[in-house]
């Protein structure tokens, strides 16, 4: 399936039939990235007089019981909501699934990614920006964080994006503020610009992985959460290659 999209006063050719998904797949258990030293994953089979949801263990179907923390267990999409006094969830934010994105790989200097790495990579008109870091390994998708001081953006950064008028923003890190600020979230604030000018729309995507063979550039993305009334979502952002028709 292919299509032909008009964005920002251009053409752009976009095959459907490629997805390229940059989420990391939820499982069971220890086998998922972790972050905050928040509990791994559990799906457990309902029970219930005697019945059981697991056809391993003698049940008519499969129906689990889904213990889980979007924050700590793998790719995830937040809203304003995460800082705000107000009770805003991700599922009133997020309301517009596709926007033009662009994909960067930049290196970390000193374990913060500096607005002067990125300021000159940004194309104009974009919506989203998607950052992948080095080194690009795999095991992104079972690392375990906690405790390890991973890497995170300078608050300037994220300003600088709000006022380029980034609504989403997509890191492969655990958090776009360091494991442990006195509860700051200087990087947090800054990109939803709160509480002084929110950002309602805005979203942050953390813990995201993007494969090696997914080149730098402009794409299609097409944000996926599940309809949860919370301040953030487990998600699957998904990439389309885009070619300017002419």
């Amino acid at each position: 399936m292919q299509a032909i999209i008009e964005l920002n006063q251009k053409r752009w050719k976009v095959d459907l039939n490629k997805p390229l998904d940059i989420s990391i797949p939820m499982r069971s258990g220890a086998e998922n990235p972790n972050a905050f030293g928040i509990q791994h994953p559990q799906f457990k089979p309902f029970e219930l007089n005697g019945f059981i949801g697991s056809v391993d263990f003698g049940g008519s179907v499969n129906c689990e019981n889904l213990l889980i923390n979007a924050h700590g267990n793998g790719t995830h999409t937040e809203c304003i909501g995460h800082i705000s006094k107000q009770k805003i969830t991700i599922n009133q934010s997020l309301t517009q699934f596709f926007a033009l994105a662009q994909l960067i790989t930049c290196k970390t200097d000193n374990n913060m990614l500096l607005l002067e790495t990125i300021k000159p990579l940004l194309l104009e008109g974009v919506e989203a920006l998607v950052i992948r870091t080095l080194p690009n390994n795999t095991d992104k998708l079972t690392k375990n964080y906690s405790g390890n001081n991973p890497a995170f953006l300078e608050p300037a950064l994220c300003e600088w994006l709000a006022n380029m008028n980034i609504n989403h923003l997509l890191i492969d890190l655990p958090s776009v503020d360091p494991e442990e600020d006195g509860g700051l979230l200087s990087a947090h604030h800054a990109f939803w610009q709160y509480p002084q000018s929110p950002r309602l729309k805005a979203t942050i995507t953390e813990m995201v992985y993007i494969k090696q063979s997914i080149v730098d550039g402009q794409y299609l993305l097409n944000l996926h959460i599940a309809s949860l009334e919370t301040d953030a979502s487990p998600s699957k952002p998904v990439l389309y290659s885009i070619t300017e028709v002419q």
